[in-house]
């Protein structure tokens, strides 16, 4: 694994990182790609009381592994539906469809390992196309596209009334 010595920070404090949004979602880039020679990547999820997080979605390339550091998350995992807490880690594999949301009425806060990385660009890339107004869905559906994920925005008004989320 080739990781570049002059990117490498030792300690990141709980409030560095960049940090962007989108929708209630927050993500805050911990380590990414390039730190860790393309092996994974971690960013955290805040994310407030009754918000969703993320549509149904299935992504080709990563596997991810939320751990809840705060709050209950609630998650679909294909068919299954189920919570996890304050020290649970859920494992989302590659080509499972799924979507999680925040289950309590207290933010919650989620650590997302991504493996392998490159995924945590998506954010990024996806935080600009969403605020644009009007919404271009041209370049949201090319974000998407662009890291092979499939994602179901029309999930977002069955969730919320399903698990009784604010949008």
């Amino acid at each position: 694994m080739d990781i570049a010595p002059s990117r490498i920070r030792h300690v990141l404090g709980p409030d560095e990182g960049d940090l962007v949004h989108l929708r209630a979602l927050g993500v805050r880039f911990m380590i990414d790609g390039e730190t860790t020679g393309g092996a994974f990547s971690l960013v955290e999820h805040p994310l407030p009381s009754r918000a969703l997080g993320s549509p149904l979605h299935t992504h080709r390339n990563e596997d991810e592994y939320s751990y809840v550091a705060e709050g209950r998350v609630g998650l679909q995992l294909g068919d299954e539906v189920i919570e996890a807490g304050r020290g649970d880690l859920v494992f989302k594999p590659r080509a499972v469809r799924h979507a999680f949301w925040n289950a309590g009425d207290e933010p919650a806060r989620l650590l997302e390992i991504i493996s392998p990385a490159g995924f945590e660009n998506y954010f990024r890339e996806m935080s600009v196309a969403l605020a644009a107004v009007p919404r271009d869905e041209a370049a949201v559906a090319a974000v998407a596209a662009r890291y092979q994920l499939d994602i179901d925005f029309a999930t977002i008004p069955m969730l919320a009334a399903r698990h009784n989320l604010k949008l």
